[in-house]
């Protein structure tokens, strides 16, 4: 009963602050094309990540992304957060990486406006584990994926370093985005406690027992399965499910793009100076050959800039959210838990008199409990749509204005050889005249 109590009391928390009735999910494709989110920049206009835009910057004349700029809520941010700095730690026991996490923020709960600690990925683990504890059917955004055995040397390898840098980043400022996740105990606890206060605070969390317990209840409510799941959230499933189809094949393909791109870029960088050899023994063609080197060595430095927008930009994006797929399936998972639990409840109650009402006691703060999850649900699942549809829009639009530059620029490059070609050639039928 004291579990029921605190859970409901939690729930409570999670109803209040999702008071407003959820939107409507009609609205249930990824809808990349809606001219209502896009406005046009004007000369004064401030870029997303508060630069602000020069028409005499140099630009792509046919990039998308120098005329558009994404609708924005306005600006209520209030507190600023950054992973940087790893380090490598060597004990007796383990090697492990701890990243730099520096914290501004205004907000009066903070006994200080800035902090800055350091943590290991073990303790992000927690912060998630913590959050989805207490908040069972809210969206929490994934962690990077943990090292596999094969890939034990390699997390150490400085790319796959900054790249986990970069998502627990972008996880801890997703929470501090969140209006609720923002504002949580452990939250603030795990961005301003010292490592030693940390693990103090880590072991005080409920018992092994007490955990094993709570997943004994959730797989027997999952294997209860629920009888009538509202049909919202039978299409919410639906549709993470055709999502997470389709962010697998677009990971696994944009993936394998980048590695034959790496590929050809190696290729490139071996076939500029077999020209520039060949120069060397062809007095006629010498010129054209050394031309035809530099044109391709050109091309191979705007191919490496191609390609490492494409494994820094892209690649991370639609990975991150085939993982955020997989969240949203345990989260839906965990609100059918929910309210197995009711109907599990509800149906004692019918079947058994005694203690009838113990039971309806439980079952009201289960109905409730139900209500809240649904409510908060609901609520945080149109928050992420919006969220993700303009992650993907701006990733899209990014790729498509770095592949317009990069074949422009290709281009410049060729249509320069070209004309050269041309002129020596006039200069050449000149003398012959």
């Amino acid at each position: 009963m004291d579990t029921l109590n605190s859970e409901t009391a939690t729930d409570s928390a999670v109803c209040s602050t999702f008071a407003k009735a959820a939107p409507d999910f009609s609205r249930q494709m990824l809808d990349l094309d809606e001219d209502e989110d896009l406005e046009v920049f004007s000369k004064d206009t401030t870029l997303t990540d508060g630069s602000s835009f020069n028409a005499s910057m140099p630009t792509s004349p046919s990039s998308m992304i120098n005329q558009y700029k994404f609708e924005e809520e306005p600006d209520t941010k209030d507190i600023f957060i950054t992973v940087d700095c790893p380090e490598s730690h060597v004990t007796a026991i383990e090697t492990f990486i701890t990243y730099k996490i520096s914290t501004k923020t205004t907000r009066s709960e903070f006994d200080s406006c800035e902090y800055e600690v350091r943590r290991r990925y073990q303790d992000f683990l927690w912060l998630k584990g913590k959050l989805e504890e207490k908040y069972p059917t809210l969206i929490i955004h994934p962690l990077p994926e943990k090292f596999i055995v094969k890939g034990m040397m390699e997390r150490f390898n400085e790319d796959f370093i900054e790249t986990r840098r970069k998502a627990l980043h972008r996880f801890l400022n997703k929470i501090a985005d969140h209006p609720l996740l923002s504002c949580d105990e452990d939250f603030k606890f795990f961005l301003t406690a010292q490592a030693e206060e940390l693990t103090s605070h880590k072991k005080q969390g409920p018992s092994i027992l007490s955990r094993v317990g709570e997943t004994v209840r959730a797989v027997a409510a999952s294997v209860r399965g629920v009888k009538n799941r509202p049909e919202e959230f039978t299409a919410i499933g639906d549709y993470v499910e055709t999502f997470s189809q389709k962010m697998i094949v677009l990971d696994k393909i944009t993936q394998r793009i980048s590695k034959e791109q790496k590929e050809y870029l190696e290729e490139m960088k071996e076939y500029g100076p077999v020209y520039m050899l060949w120069s060397g023994s062809e007095v006629e063609l010498g010129d054209s050959l050394k031309d035809m080197a530099n044109c391709i060595d050109k091309c191979c430095r705007e191919t490496e800039e191609q390609v490492n927008a494409l494994s820094e930009n892209v690649v991370p994006v639609l990975h991150e959210y085939v993982l955020c797929a997989e969240t949203l399936k345990a989260v839906l998972r965990r609100r059918d838990n929910i309210q197995a639990e009711y109907e599990a409840k509800n149906d004692a109650l019918a079947n058994k008199k005694s203690d009838r009402d113990s039971l309806k006691e439980d079952i009201e703060k289960l109905e409730d409990k139900v209500e809240c999850a649904n409510s908060a649900f609901k609520v945080d699942w149109e928050r992420w749509l919006k969220s993700m549809q303009g992650d993907l829009k701006a990733t899209f639009l990014n790729m498509a204005d770095t592949n317009i530059n990069y074949y422009e620029k290709c281009l410049a490059i060729w249509e320069s050889f070209l004309i050269s070609q041309k002129n020596e050639l006039s200069v050449e039928n000149g003398r012959d005249e």
